[in-house]
């Protein structure tokens, strides 16, 4: 039985460094020195050479990505969790006819890749006058089917007596679902947040289209394609931007740790 136990212990050792090694790879050529990238096949450089990550902000003014990706991703995730909240509610408690064909329905827009519905979302910002402009990165993927059907399964597993319990005390649809229903949904609410906030700030392509003026309102990944260029790629100042790049999200994920680990034991037991 103990043999058994070492044995278990190093391979879960060895896939855990499998997973980890891309990381530390990315680390140590970020602490390379400029040109020892491709030089050796050690994995570190001559140097640990701290002054790439200051270098960053030297290169690009990397600071207003950084701030314009948190206001795009967090401002995204608000909408996302209200917009999703409500109709899964609506969803989830609420009686009127053609719910459920209603839900399959918006269920199956989870199948239209995004690359479908560039070009005539592309359009309707047009018309709207919002391209080149931050409103145009954070609602047209705002409303999705995605957090409406995570929040749905929860309002689904909460008992119906605690409704019922706040209609006979005189709470109507609104009070109940803002009073009882919401604080019982943080942890699922807080998984949809971690996954909405790094979809938003992980977004190349919608930004690519739709941002001109990448100084101004330029987000991370587009930020990170300014280290390539036709005088070379600085792939050690590209190794400690993405490094930069994983704070704020690493920051989210040890601040909603808790509700996480929370949420996705309930999303499992939901619909029981």
């Amino acid at each position: 039985m103990r043999a058994r136990s070492v044995v278990s212990h190093v391979l879960l050792a060895a896939v855990a460094l499998a997973f980890l090694y891309p990381l530390i790879f990315a680390v140590a050529t970020a602490l390379k020195p400029p040109g020892e990238t491709f030089a050796t096949t050690s994995l570190l450089g001559s140097e640990l050479r701290w002054r790439n990550f200051a270098d960053v902000f030297d290169y690009v003014p990397f600071h207003r990505y950084i701030l314009n990706g948190v206001l795009v991703a967090g401002a995204g995730t608000l909408v996302v969790l209200a917009a999703s909240a409500l109709s899964a509610y609506a969803f989830a408690a609420l009686r009127w006819r053609g719910r459920e064909g209603v839900f399959l329905l918006f269920l199956a827009t989870l199948m239209v890749p995004q690359e479908v519905l560039v070009v005539p979302m592309f359009l309707l910002m047009q018309a709207f006058g919002w391209v080149d402009s931050y409103q145009s990165l954070i609602f047209p993927w705002a409303f999705t089917a995605f957090g409406s059907f995570l929040l749905r399964q929860f309002f689904r597993s909460v008992p119906r007596e605690l409704r019922e319990a706040a209609r006979i005390d005189g709470a109507g649809e609104l009070r109940t679902f803002l009073q009882i229903m919401l604080p019982l949904a943080r942890p699922a609410m807080g998984v949809l947040a971690v996954f909405t906030f790094i979809t938003y700030w992980n977004s190349f392509l919608w930004p690519l289209i739709m941002i001109n003026d990448v100084t101004e309102r330029g987000t991370v990944p587009l930020g990170l394609r300014l280290f390539f260029g036709q005088n070379g790629n600085e792939w050690h100042l590209v190794m400690a931007a993405s490094i930069v790049s994983l704070l704020p999200t690493l920051l989210l994920l040890i601040a909603l740790q808790k509700h996480l680990v929370k949420g996705i034991a309930a999303a499992g037991l939901a619909g029981r």
